[in-house]
């Protein structure tokens, strides 16, 4: 280990968290020094001025410890304090800190200092809502495969058609699936403020990364580059006048997520999962990343709740009611139960969503839709 270059380990976690005086990253700011590996300890100082606090400091260094151990650092780390203009720095290890420090909230993302978050150069993130956009409505899971982007193009299509203005955002760079499911494609063109144009089908204003690159081209993309295209979905797309713009956001809570609920104000996150309990423990943690970045959460969408059989009855492939019993423990509305029924998933894959029909199983997400725009009326 010894022959690693500790700034290979220090910048990455450094660039991601920020110094509340300087409003830039810890890294940019240059608070970083004396970096070295020393008998398998990682030890560096960490310069601040007397501006900041002693809660400022204490945040900053968790992070670091925190953004560290998530880079894959398992050895000691062995942080020097400095203040300018005081003679003695003193030193801990972040694994046997010192005595008690006053009490701190704790940082709202794992690894970030302040709520306000960094841009990849280390700014602070300005919250700017999309040009004529009224409401931005984010749909998360935990994980993938429990029909997410079915529930955000039924919203889309029952909000429109309920009457309201909408767009529909594919944030999931990795698997864009908005192009097939609205049965839309073609060549994005600009307007004259150089802004993309988004496509329209069913009334829904349409923009996916699908639009761009050929189907069977991988998209092999670093975090950065997966955050630009959101940022630029966000802000560089002509979506005005939209009453409500539906996000369908990637699984997990990983770059592209935090990306887009640190850029702009979302009104209101929606959360789908299966009833299994693999599928609601990873539900649990999309809450909880909506709850820690303050996103008001809209809801539960339980998906592939039940099977009809012929004779009437019911059958649970997926267990029974659990993501009832997780609403119920967080304390947020069960929008839905939407039933396992071959013809939601044909009408995905012929890109005609099936709360286009009348009545029948696209009466679930009508009723999705109306509880949206019951708590968060186009203004």
């Amino acid at each position: 280990m010894s022959d690693i270059d500790p700034r290979t380990l220090l910048e990455p976690a450094a660039t991601r968290v920020r110094d509340p005086v300087s409003g830039r990253s810890v890294w940019l700011a240059g608070m970083l020094t004396e970096a070295r590996l020393d008998q398998g300890s990682l030890k560096y100082t960490l310069v601040f001025d007397e501006a900041h606090s002693g809660e400022d400091r204490l945040a900053i260094q968790q992070a670091l410890g925190h953004n560290l151990a998530e880079l894959g650092w398992s050895g000691p780390v062995i942080c020097n304090v400095r203040i300018q203009g005081r003679p003695e720095p003193h030193a801990h290890g972040h694994s046997h800190p010192p005595g008690p420090h006053p009490a701190r909230k704790p940082p709202p993302v794992k690894g970030m200092a302040s709520s306000g978050g960094v841009q990849p150069h280390g700014g602070p993130i300005q919250k700017q809502r999309p040009d004529g956009v009224t409401h931005i409505i984010a749909v998360a899971s935990g994980k993938g495969g429990v029909g997410k982007s079915t529930v955000a193009t039924n919203l889309a299509c029952g909000l429109a058609r309920e009457g309201h203005r909408v767009g529909l955002m594919d944030a999931d760079i990795y698997g864009p699936s908005l192009p097939l499911m609205m049965n839309v494609d073609g060549q994005v063109l600009s307007d004259a403020q150089q802004r993309i144009v988004p496509l329209l089908s069913y009334g829904v204003k349409c923009m996916s990364i699908g639009f761009l690159v050929d189907d069977a081209e991988p998209i092999i993309w670093r975090g950065p580059m997966v955050m630009g295209v959101v940022r630029q979905f966000l802000q560089q797309v002509a979506w005005e006048p939209v009453d409500y713009l539906v996000v369908d956001l990637p699984p997990g809570t990983g770059d592209a997520q935090l990306t887009m609920i640190q850029a702009v104000p979302i009104s209101g996150g929606i959360i789908v999962s299966t009833p299994q309990d693999v599928a609601l423990i990873d539900a649990r943690r999309g809450l909880e990343m909506f709850r820690k970045l303050d996103v008001p959460i809209l809801g539960v969408v339980e998906n592939m709740s039940w099977m009809e059989l012929p004779d009437g009855g019911r059958v649970h492939p997926f267990g029974e009611g659990g993501a009832q019993r997780l609403a119920e423990d967080e304390g947020v509305p069960l929008m839905a139960q939407v039933p396992l029924d071959g013809r939601i998933r044909e009408g995905g894959d012929q890109g005609a969503p099936v709360v286009l029909a009348d009545g029948g199983l696209g009466g679930v997400f009508v009723e999705v839709a109306r509880a949206v725009a019951a708590a968060l009326p186009p203004q």
